[in-house]
């Protein structure tokens, strides 16, 4: 009997391969002779590099680069492991390491002035290592430039009227006059981009990059305005340049604009986070032969169906015909739609209503009665000899 675990991480608790390593403890104690196979996935936002790494056995890349505001941050990607299924060298990088709102305290958040500059450094690292395949997860950005920072990181000239550089930040694309790529970094074109985006918005308008994002990010009325100008002057530009106008396409406008930037600069392809996720962990052909899936994430509700870890890993047993079940941190009044979805059965592992904080640091072990709980009841369901 084989069991394919493949969790998300329970946010602000438990990695994707802690949440796996409890469910396998638990189910272990019950079924001791089943074939555990552990597969952490993520759906492209927070917690992908590490779930990547976890999966594939990799590493991670720490190094100093510039973060939101300039200052020098730590920040890190994974370079995949042995267990890799592709024959390319692989990189994953979440935008948020270097560029994310966390870094920069509330009272100082400010759109107009804010760059991914810290993020192109990352790719420049990954390139110089020889890395061909870099994945990128876009979200949780503080910034708005459209991804000029991250352009001008790896040589990209953004120049005004006077053929100046451009100043970081949103607020000075409204300034720009040509783009020079003459020394953009060479093994850029000897790379594969795929960016996991997971909102449709395009590039400006009212349901663009910075009228939906940038009032999170620290934006006024008045700066959404700057901001929504900026950006569209910015796709003029790029359109001049002689760089297909993407601006209305769904997407470009995720992580303030950063859609754009790596499509007309990595020539990068936005996909469905959990689509790039389990094609590269190789999810389908663990799954197939499998008696049963386990997945889960912190919180499951009627908002997992639209591209969380646990709708896609369900996806993939019920093309197998393979039963799914999930155990989560909690499981709201809505999550019964996941039912008609593919999934056999919903579990919370809160066993009585609870402060967070106590939520928090007991998920561990309750993850593991839950999970312990669990394998007795789908051990009824195993024919006796």
């Amino acid at each position: 009997m084989k069991i394919v675990i493949a969790p998300d991480s329970f946010k602000e608790s438990l990695t994707a391969m802690e949440v796996a390593n409890e469910i396998e403890r638990g189910f272990r104690t019950v079924l001791p002779h089943a074939e555990y196979l552990k597969i952490p996935v993520a759906d492209g936002g927070e917690g992908t590099v590490q779930s990547m790494v976890d999966a594939t056995n990799g590493s991670l890349v720490w190094t100093q680069v510039s973060g939101p505001l300039g200052d020098k941050v730590n920040a890190f990607y994974g370079i995949l492991g042995d267990s890799y299924h592709g024959n390319e060298k692989t990189a994953v990088i979440e935008m948020a390491a270097a560029s994310g709102l966390h870094l920069v305290a509330t009272e100082q958040r400010n759109p107009l002035f804010t760059t991914s500059y810290g993020t192109g450094e990352l790719i420049v690292d990954a390139l110089n290592r020889g890395i061909k395949h870099i994945i990128i997860g876009l979200g949780g950005s503080a910034t708005n430039d459209g991804g000029a920072g991250m352009a001008q990181a790896l040589g990209v000239q953004f120049l005004d009227a006077s053929s100046n550089a451009l100043a970081p930040g949103g607020a000075a694309l409204s300034q720009l006059q040509q783009i020079d790529l003459t020394d953009l970094h060479p093994l850029v074109s000897q790379c594969r981009f795929e960016v996991a985006c997971d909102v449709n918005n395009p590039l400006c308008g009212g349901y663009g990059a910075s009228a939906i994002f940038g009032p999170q990010k620290g934006a006024t009325t008045k700066m959404v305005q700057q901001l929504d100008s900026a950006l569209n002057h910015y796709a003029d530009v790029i359109a001049q340049t002689g760089i297909k106008d993407n601006r209305d396409l769904a997407g470009v406008g995720a992580a303030g604009g950063m859609g754009l930037g790596v499509m007309a600069f990595l020539n990068a392809e936005l996909k469905p986070g959990i689509d790039i996720v389990m094609n590269t962990v190789d999810l389908a052909s663990h799954i197939k032969g499998a008696s049963l899936v386990i997945t889960g994430e912190g919180k499951l509700d009627s908002q997992t169906l639209h591209g969380k870890t646990p709708m896609g890993v369900a996806g993939v047993a019920n093309q197998f015909n393979v039963p799914v079940i999930a155990i989560a941190g909690c499981v709201s009044d809505d999550a019964n739609v996941l039912l008609d979805h593919g999934f056999k059965a919903l579990f919370s592992i809160t066993p009585r209503a609870l402060p967070l904080a106590d939520v928090l640091a007991n998920a561990k072990t309750n993850l593991y009665a839950t999970s312990k709980n669990v394998a007795a009841l789908y051990s009824l369901s195993i024919p006796t000899k």
